[in-house]
C-alpha cells in the first residue's frame, strides 16, 4: 500500500520562499542543506546528497523509481518535499549494502536476474524492504501489493517475485504458482 506520509516532527511546509537549513538523516548519515521550500526529497538525495539511486523518471508519482523508506515506509521521493523530512529517517538503496556485502534482497536479485536495464531496480529493492522489514516471509500476494506502486519497463516481473520468494527463504522460479 502506497501512502505518502509526514513525518511527525517536521516543520510546516512553505509554497515559496528563501532557502531554508534543514538537517536530513539519510542512510545512518547528517545532511545540513539549505533547501528551497519546493525542493522535493528526491531532488535533495540526487543534487544536495550526492545520491543517484532514487532515479527520477515520471516526478508524478506513477513509475516508483524514486521509492525511498521515510521513517520505515516505502514514499515516492518525488512527492515528499525535503524540509518535511527534517527529524525523520531516510533509507535510499545506496544503505542497503554494508560495503562490499550487498543485502540479501540485492542478492537475491542478483541470483534471480531480477534486473534488465536496472533503472526501476532501487525502487523496487526500497519497496521490498519496507515489506520485509515488517514481515520477513512475506506471501506472493503481499509482495505483489508491496510491488504495485513500481512500473518495470523490461518486463521482469516474474524474475523480481521470483527474487522477493528466494529472500523469503521459499525458492524462486514456479513455487507457489
Amino acid at each position: 500500500m502506497w501512502v505518502v506520509i509526514r513525518c511527525p516532527s517536521a516543520r510546516p511546509r512553505c509554497a515559496h520562499g528563501p532557502k531554508q537549513p534543514r538537517d536530513l538523516q539519510v542512510n545512518a548519515t547528517r545532511h545540513s542543506l539549505l533547501v528551497e521550500p519546493r525542493r522535493s526529497l528526491l531532488d535533495a538525495l540526487r543534487h544536495d546528497c550526492g545520491l543517484h539511486g532514487a532515479k527520477k523518471v515520471c516526478d508524478q508519482g506513477n513509475c516508483g523509481a524514486c521509492t525511498v523508506l521515510l521513517d520505515g515506509q516505502a514514499v515516492y521521493a518525488c512527492l515528499v518535499l525535503a524540509l518535511e523530512c527534517e527529524g525523520c529517517r531516510v533509507d535510499t538503496v545506496e544503505g542497503l549494502s554494508e560495503g562490499e556485502v550487498l543485502h540479501p534482497l540485492q542478492r537475491a536479485f542478483l541470483d534471480a536476474d531480477a534486473l534488465q536495464c536496472g533503472y526501476c531496480t532501487p525502487g523496487q529493492l526500497m519497496s521490498l524492504k519496507a515489506l520485509f522489514d515488517l514481515d520477513p516471509r512475506p506471501d506472493d500476494a503481499a509482495i505483489v501489493r508491496a510491488l504495485a506502486g513500481n512500473l518495470c519497463r523490461c518486463g521482469a516481473y516474474a524474475h523480481i517475485l521470483d527474487a522477493a520468494r528466494a529472500a523469503a527463504g521459499r525458492g524462486g522460479q514456479n513455487d507457489a504458482r
